[in-house]
């Protein structure tokens, strides 16, 4: 630990006089959490529906009504002949339409079963699933409605709730705990932490190291008394000391802005982010023994960034992966990074609850560690 002390406060200097590296550690993450916690929301609404009603009485606006009252649809067109109806969806103005036939009324009064046609755009999956269950859904509310009417007339019914009420024979009651109102930030915006997090470490430790190899620097630090680990910890514990500014400032927004709240312990969270700090920064001093110029360590970094969204279960359920690419995860830090988080903040889960993804992350820890400080001390030699 020779010359720690020197080369810590060399990293601190040459930061505060970086105004880059300042705004790229503390602006840039909070214009990314910001930007993206936006900009993600896997919650479907408003998709444009065109309507085709030739029956135009009491019930078939009430099914118009009903698909409305959902927030997943909104009426951007009616039209009054089948080529307009037709065209509506294949010019891609409207993702769903529905065509209600001039005998819809008569065949309810009459107690006869009433159709309508809905066509559906597929040429996006997750907004036509969503399409046909809500319009289902909507379906099988006013047709339930209509039977417990009817129903209650009758002297034998299917069932009867606890009020003597006419009701169907199953009825399962379900509550959604820790985000009952199943708002997509309260998902994304925790991993989204981690993301960003690791986008910014990796960066910063990475183009440290290589842009004072390109400048000759790091030679000439080599020749100096200052032992290895000196040099190493004296260049690490600055950019560790930013992250932990970093992690407080995305959880500020995080709260503040997303209203996301930490249902969890806090201290734990910390603690287990200090973890992950340091398995990020061993990442990017990695990197830099790989990289021999800025540009290569900008390469590689979005070569390791590009698995980390997409197989870390960020965005996609890992569960559902092919075996090869869930598997590809578990070497992933961040992947069981996002585990804790979300289990901290979302369900406020306990050491105990977390076992599994904090072994899992230590293990990413001590391996990518051993692997950066070997191949430092190669270059050092």
């Amino acid at each position: 630990m020779n010359g720690f002390l020197a080369i810590l406060l060399k990293e601190f200097a040459h930061i505060r006089r970086d105004r880059g590296t300042i705004f790229f550690a503390f602006i840039v993450p909070a214009l990314q959490l910001t930007i993206f916690g936006f900009a993600i929301n896997v919650t479907i609404e408003n998709i444009p529906l065109v309507v085709f009603d030739l029956d135009g009485r009491q019930e078939s606006r009430r099914l118009v009504e009903a698909l409305v009252a959902s927030r997943t649809f909104k009426v951007a067109q009616r039209v009054q002949n089948a080529d307009a109806f037709r065209r509506a969806v294949t010019s891609g103005r409207c993702k769903a339409g529905i065509l209600i036939p001039a005998d819809y009324s008569e065949n309810l009064l009459n107690r006869r079963q009433a159709q309508v046609q809905v066509l559906v755009d597929g040429s996006d999956s997750q907004v036509a699933t969503t399409a046909m269950n809500t319009v289902q859904l909507a379906a099988m509310t006013l047709a339930i409605g209509r039977a417990r009417v009817i129903g209650e007339s009758l002297q034998t019914v299917p069932a009867r709730d606890e009020s003597g009420n006419v009701a169907l024979p199953i009825e399962a009651r379900t509550r959604v705990l820790f985000n009952p109102d199943l708002e997509s930030s309260h998902f994304f915006v925790p991993g989204l932490v981690a993301i960003v997090l690791q986008l910014v470490l990796v960066f910063l430790t990475s183009f440290s190291i290589v842009r004072e190899r390109e400048l000759g620097t790091l030679e000439q630090l080599f020749v100096t008394p200052v032992g290895r680990a000196g040099l190493l910890f004296g260049k690490l514990v600055p950019y560790a000391v930013m992250a932990v500014g970093e992690l407080f400032l995305v959880l500020a927004l995080m709260v503040g802005l997303f209203g996301v709240p930490i249902h969890g312990s806090l201290p734990l969270l910390v603690l287990l982010s200090g973890l992950f700090i340091i398995t990020a920064l061993g990442l990017g001093l990695l990197i830099s023994t790989l990289a021999r110029t800025q540009l290569q360590a900008m390469q590689i970094s979005f070569l390791v960034m590009l698995p980390s969204v997409l197989l870390s279960g960020f965005m996609f359920p890992r569960a559902e992966m092919p075996l090869p690419l869930y598997l590809v995860g578990f070497i992933l830090p961040v992947t069981f990074f996002i585990e804790i988080l979300r289990g901290v903040i979302l369900r406020a889960a306990d050491f105990i609850d977390l076992v599994p993804h904090i072994l899992g992350l230590t293990a990413c820890c001590v391996v990518i560690l051993a692997l950066s400080l070997t191949r430092f001390r190669k270059q050092l030699d």
